[in-house]
């Protein structure tokens, strides 16, 4: 594959201002957020914008939570002027006008497979039915009739080779629903945009302390006097949890970063929400910080164990008392040598001891964590690794401390809570078996990875996508295009188009159906946010004029009505979102409050699973510790990708990562002013490791993984250790097959191994 090619709708969309590699930024967010907000809401559009931010629904962007009853701007501690600029270009996207008829009309697939995710975004919105048929070279627009009968037909097969996939975009409601027809239908394949990205924190987290999500809630962040912050990229992908981060420097508290690149936002941020402190001169962030080899996080934390046991920091009453298996962990990190460690995290000791010294007198530490932890072959042993730091020092189970995985999409825990699962709890099965009044299948479902190796094998007849981009999430994009085609339907629920709805075509029928956003659904429903809190949405009205929208609820009811009938589930009944909160309140484990929730307004946080006392819901009681391997990352040689000697190359350990200005799949703007990457199709070096392979910054290069290649790639210098390396996600995924974490299904795309080189001919 060669990057930026120029697309036949160019023409079509406004330009956006580039930006610079000359000089980024010294401090994240500050003036140009600002900027950016009065682009947009003094925009002709606006008033809507603003209406918009000012309605009681969640926010549409990441999962940390602001809006809901409280209000637009309000989090759940009644604090407020908690939008950012995310929020602003989620919602703005949204309020974009209808697709044009002509696009669809008038240009083939083979034009619209030449988009960019920012182009097909800017498209607009969906607003009618559309069908793409075997054969066919355009979508058409069809009725409802049809749609239905086509879906009907589609899901008339066996349970086995029916499936969905589902990302955080949804509701509690919809999510709710989805699980429930598909495991009436007798399937367990239930594959979510989770399994791609925080899967290793719900298995590992499970595992040790019987709850899968954040033992800390907002309130704990504010009590907390230590943040260890590992594999996030927060001033991007969490703003609001930057402003937290400010409080706690500004009392005192210390936070550690580790992270291979060094993010400018993370060293210092600039934050709105303190105009006179920080807007203009920045915020220190960054007490100390850490750029450990990709990968490494293991040997970087039993590394820290090693330091807390030799400093007599760790807290040796409490793992009696609170935890098993702590003796092995000890011994493990007491065994593993210095020069073992040093050699495989690329930290020196001293490095490693400070971090150490300063959580082991710390009071409270929360430790947090993004996908640059869990997005590895290893990942749930980075969790179990991260999570012993934290019993070792006694920082689990009290106020102000424990382990906090930051989840992306908006609801994609709320997902999981529903029960969009493949690892479906047993109190919740047992629950949904009364409600269905049979036993559910035991048959073991598909995860996201599984799932499209089951469609490349022609395993699968029928696939449901509640939102999410499934052809761009996944890596390898030749697979991923090709396991979709071999799927008979696919039927896309979205509200504006992307890439998948271009590239991942069925082999005889892909509907595209459009629906409600959030904030525009006739009916009250609820999120979930990462800590654990839930929102109730209030209904709302689309700014679209003629259009044939449907609310996910409404779909997915009485598609499961035409499908199972009317008992012993009433699924007409069930377009009404109200009565599914009624069953979830019923059959899933401390949401007993969702049955009243859209009458008396009160939202709450889910019961069980902020832990200020370390007792913990598994078999004993205590929290379960894991001994964790260090990792052999050994990089292969140029020669094994087929490059040989007499061409100048250099192979590097490869991460993915989204741009400044980007959510989940969907690009906004092209580049990134902050790490100094003007378009998409760049890499960022660390300057010595160029030097030494004899390359230069801006010199145009092929990058090529074990799948595919990249071409005219250009060169950017940046602070990231050197050895590794980064790209743009979803684009660069078409070059690689990453390595999966067996315990989680979760793939390594922050530890991809890839060559540079020059071509002969270039």
């Amino acid at each position: 594959m060669s990057g930026n090619k120029i697309s036949p709708m160019d023409a079509n969309l406004p330009p956006h201002p580039a930006a610079s590699s000359d000089s980024p930024p010294q401090v994240g967010g500050g003036l140009p957020v600002l900027q950016y907000w009065a682009e947009h809401t003094l925009s002709p559009d606006g008033l809507k914008l603003w209406q918009t931010l000012f309605h009681k629904s969640a926010c549409l962007s990441c999962a940390w939570g602001t809006g809901g009853q409280k209000g637009g701007f309000v989090n759940e501690a009644g604090e407020v002027l908690q939008r950012c600029a995310k929020s602003v270009e989620a919602i703005a996207a949204e309020l974009q006008p209808a697709v044009p008829p002509e696009i669809f009309g008038q240009r083939t697939i083979a034009e619209l497979q030449q988009l960019t995710s920012e182009q097909a975004d800017r498209l607009g919105r969906l607003s009618v039915p559309l069908l793409l048929r075997a054969g066919h070279s355009h979508y058409e627009r069809i009725t409802w009739d049809q749609v239905y009968a086509i879906a009907e037909s589609a899901f008339r097969r066996p349970a086995p080779r029916i499936a969905s996939y589902s990302s955080g975009r949804s509701s509690n409601e919809a999510a709710y629903l989805l699980q429930l027809m598909m495991r009436a239908l007798g399937s367990n394949n239930l594959a979510d945009c989770s399994d791609l990205c925080h899967a290793a924190s719900t298995v590992g987290l499970k595992q040790m302390f019987g709850s899968g999500t954040s033992m800390v809630s907002l309130e704990d962040l504010k009590q907390a006097d230590c943040v260890v912050l590992v594999g996030s990229n927060a001033p991007a992908n969490h703003p609001r949890l930057m402003n937290e981060l400010i409080k706690l420097r500004d009392r005192g508290g210390k936070v550690i970063v580790v992270n291979p690149l060094k993010e400018v936002g993370l060293v210092k941020f600039a934050s709105p929400a303190f105009p006179v402190k920080s807007l203009l001169r920045g915020s220190e962030i960054a007490s100390l910080y850490l750029q450990p080899i990709p990968g490494s996080d293991t040997a970087l934390f039993v590394g820290i164990q090693k330091s807390l046991i030799e400093q007599g920091l760790i807290h040796r009453d409490y793992l009696q008392a609170h935890t098993s298996g702590w003796e092995a962990v000890v011994h493990h990190a007491q065994s593993s040598t210095w020069e073992t460690i040093t050699s495989t995290c690329g930290l020196s000791q001293l490095e490693i001891s400070t971090a150490a010294a300063l959580i082991g007198t710390a009071e409270r530490v929360v430790f947090a964590w993004a996908m640059g932890v869990t997005q590895h072959e290893n990942g749930v042993d980075n969790i179990f690794s991260i999570a012993n730091t934290a019993l070792l020092t006694g920082n689990a189970g009290k106020p102000g401390a424990g382990t906090m995985p930051i989840r992306g999409h908006s609801n994609v825990q709320g997902f999981g809570s529903m029960g969009v699962t493949v690892h479906l709890k047993e109190e919740i099965r047992l629950a949904l078996e009364r409600l269905l009044d049979r036993p559910l299948s035991r048959v073991p479902g598909y995860d996201t990875r599984a799932l499209i190796e089951a469609a490349a094998s022609g395993a699968i007849d029928t696939l449901l996508c509640l939102g999410g981009n499934l052809y761009a999430a996944n890596p390898d994009a030749t697979q991923a295009q090709a396991a979709l085609g071999q799927i008979e339907t696919i039927i896309y629920l979205a509200t504006k188009p992307n890439l998948g709805h271009f590239h991942g075509l069925a082999q005889h029928n892909t509907l595209i159906l459009p629906v409600f956003a959030r904030f525009e659904n006739p009916h009250q429903t609820t999120t979930e946010s990462g800590n654990n809190f839930v929102r109730l949405n209030d209904s709302g009205r689309t700014h679209l004029q003629r259009t044939e929208l449907i609310a996910e609820v409404e779909f997915l009811s009485e598609l499961a009505a035409r499908l199972l009938g009317d008992t012993p589930v009433n699924w007409h009944q069930l377009q009404d979102p109200h009565y599914v909160r009624q069953l979830i309140a019923q059959t899933i484990p401390g949401f007993e409050q969702m049955a009243t929730i859209d009458q008396i307004h009160v939202e709450f946080t889910i019961p069980g699973r902020i832990f200020h006392r370390p007792q913990f819901p598994t078999a004993t009681g205590q929290a379960q510790m894991f001994v964790t391997p260090l990792p052999d990352l050994t990089l292969p040689q140029a020669q094994d990708f087929g490059i040989p000697d007499t061409i100048p190359s250099m192979v590097l350990a490869l991460g993915t990562g989204r741009s400044y200005s980007q959510h989940n799949t969907v690009v906004y703007r092209p580049g990134d002013t902050y790490r100094g990457m003007p378009h998409r199709n760049c890499i960022l070096l660390n300057a010595m490791d160029a030097a030494t392979g004899g390359f230069q910054e801006h010199q145009r290069v092929t990058v090529q993984g074990d799948a595919g290649k990249l071409e005219q790639v250009e060169i950017i210098f940046g602070e990231i250790r050197q050895g590794a390396a980064l790209m743009f996600y979803p684009e660069v995924n078409a070059i690689f097959q990453a390595r999966i974490d067996a315990r989680s299904g979760t793939p390594a795309f922050k530890r991809v191994p890839v060559v540079v080189y020059v071509p002969v001919n270039s």
